[in-house]
């Protein structure tokens, strides 16, 4: 009880969730005077990182800052808007295609939405449409970002759980390609209500030259996606070559990537990464103390009392879950979470562990749209200057729809596994 007032207080504090963490780890050690633990402190810490699979993020993160640096990102926009004909609400369906393009190469929501808020809101506002409204579709859309592969919520998750990376990233393709026609539905609906204006009537010559000129970005998603699925090449290994590949395309196809911006790309993927990794390091910690403590197993006694199926267990997950992402950012909230319930759901529930991966993933980064907190929101209004509670209930459909998602991930788990069983 000690040890969770601290590091609900240091949290509030505004102590970063890696330090509250350790700290809250040293809380615990000296209120139950087991300081011999202090002696496997620094190697616990340095086994929760040293793993192969953890290459992938570093990689991930520099992809998404070379495609920022290099254009690419535009291209990718363009494309999805000469697939788009002249429908109504057709830039919000550009949105949320451009962003499922995006989201299969840079795979952190904050970070989508922070780029797609600069490029599509202001081509939306141009356009017609309620600033509030175009600010809250790039939320939702960024939400494809640690879905659909590559992820880093996954290659954490994958880690924690002990489950192949690649087994992970695959199972996010059907749920992400789900959200993604959820969210056209909801926007087809809405368009009848509010009148949306048309997006712009183009020749069948003028969009087939749009796709060819912005084609070529798609290799890199291509490279990533496709050589896992083909088995060529491992998630790490993958990003490696797509690391390579987009910044080719930036170099040599859309010609904004200078190769002196390089350095300051690196700094910039190396500080995001140690962040990352330093969390990881932290729950490696957290969740060998938890087990020490016999945490999962209180947990475990407590939930089989309420929960008498793996069905309900996975509501009542979610339910959980959804609060916790209210107030915790995704990776934080996988920290703290995996290592309690993931015990309860394989062992209790005999819940697969990739099944169960994709609902909390799916469930964490809704809380990113969620008040209290609703991280996207902030950044999207920081980036627009709309205001984060009138986005959250224009786009209140957006956040009913992930809702219904989440229920049926949660009752069918082959819209997870369908392309690994």
């Amino acid at each position: 009880m000690t040890t969770g007032l601290f590091f609900l207080a240091v949290m509030l504090l505004g102590v970063p969730i890696g330090v509250c963490l350790c700290l809250a780890g040293i809380v615990y050690i000296f209120a139950t005077d087991a300081t011999v633990l202090f002696q496997s402190f620094p190697s616990q810490m340095f086994g929760g990182v040293d793993s192969y699979g953890l290459i992938a993020i570093p990689l991930f993160i520099l992809i998404g800052e070379i495609m920022g640096s290099g254009g690419i990102t535009r291209r990718l926009v363009d494309l999805a808007m000469g697939f788009v004909g002249a429908v109504r609400g057709g830039l919000a369906y550009v949105n949320v295609l451009a962003n499922m393009m995006l989201a299969s190469i840079i795979g952190s929501a904050t970070a989508q939405v922070a780029i797609m808020s600069k490029i599509m809101v202001p081509e939306m506002e141009k356009q017609g449409y309620d600033k509030t409204f175009a600010a809250g579709v790039t939320v939702y859309g960024g939400m494809l970002g640690p879905i659909i592969p590559p992820s880093v919520m996954f290659v954490v998750y994958s880690v924690l759980a002990q489950v192949a990376v690649g087994d992970m990233l695959m199972a996010g393709i059907l749920p992400g390609i789900l959200l993604t026609v959820l969210f056209f539905i909801v926007i087809a609906c809405m368009g009848l209500v509010y009148n949306y204006p048309r997006s712009e009537k183009k020749t069948l010559r003028e969009r087939a030259r749009t796709i060819a000129l912005a084609s070529p970005t798609l290799l890199i998603p291509i490279v990533i996606v496709g050589s896992i699925l083909a088995g060529i090449a491992n998630p790490t290994e993958s990003a490696a070559v797509g690391a390579v590949v987009s910044a080719l395309v930036g170099r040599f196809v859309t010609r904004e990537l200078r190769f002196s911006m390089l350095p300051q790309i690196l700094l910039r993927s190396a500080v995001y990464s140690a962040i990352v990794l330093f969390l990881v390091a932290a729950a490696a910690v957290f969740s060998w103390l938890l087990i020490y403590g016999k945490v999962p197993q209180a947990a475990a006694a407590w939930i089989q009392t309420v929960a008498k199926d793996p069905v309900s267990f996975l509501l009542i997950t979610n339910v959980i879950l959804l609060v916790i992402g209210t107030v915790i950012d995704g990776i934080p909230g996988l920290i703290m979470t995996v290592p309690i319930l993931l015990p309860i759901a394989t062992e209790i529930y005999h819940i697969d562990p990739r099944h169960f991966g994709v609902v909390v993933v799916v469930n964490l980064v809704l809380g990113l749209m969620s008040p209290p907190v609703g991280l996207s929101f902030f950044v999207a209004a920081a980036v627009t200057g709309a205001k984060p509670g009138k986005m959250f209930l224009v786009t209140l459909p957006f956040f009913l729809i992930c809702c219904a998602a989440l229920v049926l991930l949660s009752l069918f788990p082959s819209l997870s596994l369908g392309l690994l069983d």
